[in-house]
C-alpha cells in the first residue's frame, strides 16, 4: 500500500492576445506524482493532467472572449486596456495514512473584479479513487445534518462577534447550496466549505468550517473499521 505520495507541481502558462496585445494571462500549478508507479498513481496523474487541459480550455473558450470584448470596448472609449488574469493553484492538506487530500483554488480577475473558486479532492492512495465525505462518519450517520448544524452554530457565533457578515436568509442558502464534494481533510480535522457568493458577500471570501476527528462521530477515513468493531 502507498502510504503517502511524493508530489511535484506541474506548471503551465498561456497568454491570449487581441491585435497582438495581451489581454488574458493564465497560470496554473497542479500536483503530479513522482517516483511511484502503479495503476492508482497513474489514475491520479491522468486526472490532474486532464484538469490542467480543461482549465486552459475554459480560459480560452469562456474568459478570453470576455477579455477581448473588454479590450475592444476600452479602445472605443479610450479607457485603460484590460489586464485580465486567471490563476489555478493547489494546497496539500493531508498526505499520509493512505490518503491524499488537497484543494485547488482558482482566482479569475476580469474587469477589475476577482472571483475565487475552490475544489476539494481526497484520494484513497490504494485504489486511486476519490474518498467520499460519508467515509468520515459511521454508516447511516446523519452527517449532512451534523455539518449543517455545526455551520449554523459557527455563523451565529461569527455574526454575534461581528467577525463576519452573511446574506440575509443564510440558513436557507446553506441547505440549498450544500455540496458533499466541497470538502478536504487534514491529519486532525475535516474541512467543508461553500463557494464565494453563495452564502455571504465577496468580502467573506470562501466560507469554510471545520471539526476535529472524534467530534460528532467524525473520524479520519480508514479508521472506520477500528471504530465500529
Amino acid at each position: 500500500m502507498c502510504d503517502q505520495l511524493k508530489l511535484e507541481p506541474f506548471v503551465a502558462r498561456r497568454e491570449w492576445t487581441a491585435d497582438g496585445i495581451p489581454v488574458l494571462t493564465a497560470e496554473l500549478s497542479l500536483p503530479r506524482p513522482v517516483g511511484e508507479s502503479g495503476q492508482a498513481i497513474r489514475r491520479l496523474d491522468r486526472y490532474y493532467q486532464l484538469y490542467a487541459r480543461s482549465y486552459l480550455r475554459y480560459c480560452e473558450r469562456w474568459l478570453f472572449p470576455q477579455s477581448a470584448e473588454a479590450y475592444r470596448l476600452a479602445l472605443e472609449t479610450s479607457a485603460p486596456l484590460p489586464q485580465d488574469s486567471a490563476r489555478l493553484s493547489y494546497h496539500v492538506t493531508c498526505n499520509g495514512g493512505g490518503i491524499l487530500s488537497l484543494y485547488t483554488e482558482s482566482a479569475e480577475t476580469c474587469g477589475g473584479h476577482t472571483e475565487r473558486r475552490r475544489r476539494g479532492d481526497s484520494w484513497d492512495l490504494l485504489t486511486g479513487y476519490p474518498v467520499p465525505l460519508s467515509a468520515c462518519f459511521p454508516r447511516k450517520s446523519p452527517w449532512r445534518k451534523t455539518l449543517l448544524r455545526r455551520s449554523e452554530t459557527e455563523i451565529e457565533r461569527q455574526e454575534r462577534a461581528g467577525a463576519a457578515r452573511y446574506y440575509e436568509g443564510w440558513r436557507r442558502l446553506l441547505r440549498r447550496n450544500f455540496n458533499p464534494d466541497h470538502f478536504y481533510l487534514s491529519e486532525a480535522e475535516l474541512f467543508w466549505f461553500w463557494q464565494m457568493f453563495t452564502i455571504a458577500p465577496s468580502a467573506e471570501g470562501i466560507p469554510a468550517f471545520s471539526m476535529s476527528y472524534g467530534e460528532d462521530d467524525c473520524f479520519f477515513p480508514g479508521t472506520r473499521d477500528k471504530i465500529e468493531t
